[in-house]
């Protein structure tokens, strides 16, 4: 999820046309060494000193990158499990084993 996040959130900031090239090279550098989910009243506060427009642009971008890092680790266990359906479907069709000629004649006890 983290990868997921950190992928999306570098793209959307380097298309942002409202973070200059050195803020995103910040941004990058940051998540490089410390990518982490964040709600955006913590975001905003460890963005207080930035100006307005760079605080809301990031905001903004974490909102939608966060989304995006959730959907996929949502997506990740349904594909598992829908994965696990097909393989049952599959086990379904192949016939049932047939007891070793060893075991029959063992007596169990």
């Amino acid at each position: 999820m983290l990868a997921t996040l950190s992928v999306s959130f570098t793209h959307l900031s380097n298309s942002s046309t409202v973070l200059s090239s050195s803020e995103k090279q910040q941004v990058s550098k940051t998540l490089e060494h410390s990518a982490e989910i964040m709600s955006n009243t913590a975001l905003n506060e460890q963005l207080k000193e930035q100006p307005a427009a760079t605080r809301e642009e990031i905001i903004r971008i974490n909102t939608q990158a966060r989304h995006t890092a959730l959907q996929i680790a949502l997506l990740i266990p349904l594909l598992s499990a829908l994965l696990g359906l097909l393989n049952s479907f599959w086990m379904m069709r192949l016939p049932d084993p047939t007891p070793s000629a060893a075991v029959e004649g063992a007596v169990l006890g």
